[in-house]
């Protein structure tokens, strides 16, 4: 992650948060008072967000607040493990944790849920994606939280590659009118990958020389049939309605790509505390 953009990004967040100042915070201490906390697990995770997020949330808010990470992101945790610790004023401290928290418990619940599809699909060479997907604004942080659990990043946004969709082929007719428009549109380094929903689609886009088929929302059978016929033509790349309980299947047909939206749309956070140390 670039870390002026982040730092740009985590100082919106901060701003959203404060306001125009902690007015709880602000009346009990002193700006000079000084304290210690932990950054806790609750829970067994995988964790996302550490150093490169969390403790940058406290250096943004104030430069004097000292980070210490007790671990490094990838890394699985169990109750009660510290994940970092912070001294430094006590009202800064504060105002950066919800801050702090919200982020590292979002970050190490995709990291946690990429990493159970990863598991699932290890004994296929195949590689777990996300999607676009994710949370307006957070998408940067999110799809990072995917690479630490695993897994792999498709299209960040819309002018990263080519991807005709089903409206898309609706709107202009055919797959083969839609791939010959960007063709005439787009240089020749760029790959097209073209979203299909049925074999005869499947066997348009090889006529017409696709780099990448998705195979969308097909029954396994269907998914087989469609990786046969393919035969290594063109990457393939599985997507729609995967889960924990179907992905080691789709794996097994022989796609080379599974993109799982529910990675960053439907992964819960991470039960993650600050338990104060004291005052210093």
């Amino acid at each position: 992650m670039d870390k002026y953009n982040l730092h740009t990004l985590l100082r919106s967040f901060l701003r959203e948060d404060i306001g125009h100042g902690d007015l709880s915070s602000e009346s009990l201490f002193a700006p000079e008072t000084l304290g210690s906390a932990n950054l806790v697990a609750r829970e067994s995770f995988v964790v996302a967000g550490v150093r490169d997020v969390a403790a940058e949330v406290f250096f943004l808010q104030n430069p004097e607040i000292q980070c210490t990470a007790a671990v490094e992101d990838g890394e699985g945790v169990v109750s009660g493990d510290i994940l970092l610790s912070v001294s430094g004023p006590v009202v800064d401290l504060l105002k950066a944790e919800r801050v702090a928290l919200n982020l590292l418990q979002r970050l190490s619940g995709i990291a946690s849920l990429t990493s159970r599809f990863v598991e699932k699909t290890k004994l296929y060479p195949v590689r777990v994606t996300d999607t676009r997907k994710t949370t307006p604004g957070l998408r940067v942080l999110e799809k990072y939280a995917v690479r630490v659990g695993g897994g792999y990043n498709h299209r960040f946004n819309l002018s990263d590659g080519v991807l005709i969709k089903d409206n898309h082929i609706a709107a202009c007719g055919s797959v083969t009118r839609a791939v010959e428009r960007v063709r005439e549109s787009i240089p020749h380094t760029l790959k097209i990958e073209v979203e299909t929903d049925t074999l005869a689609q499947v066997r348009e886009c090889l006529e017409i020389g696709v780099d990448i088929i998705m195979l969308d929302n097909m029954e396994l059978a269907t998914m087989r049939e469609a990786v046969a016929m393919i035969s290594g033509a063109a990457l393939v790349e599985a997507s729609g309605g995967v889960n924990l309980e179907t992905v080691a299947g789709i794996a097994a047909t022989g796609v080379d790509i599974i993109s799982i939206g529910a990675l960053t749309h439907s992964a819960p956070a991470c039960d993650i505390g600050m338990d104060w140390l004291g005052n210093l």
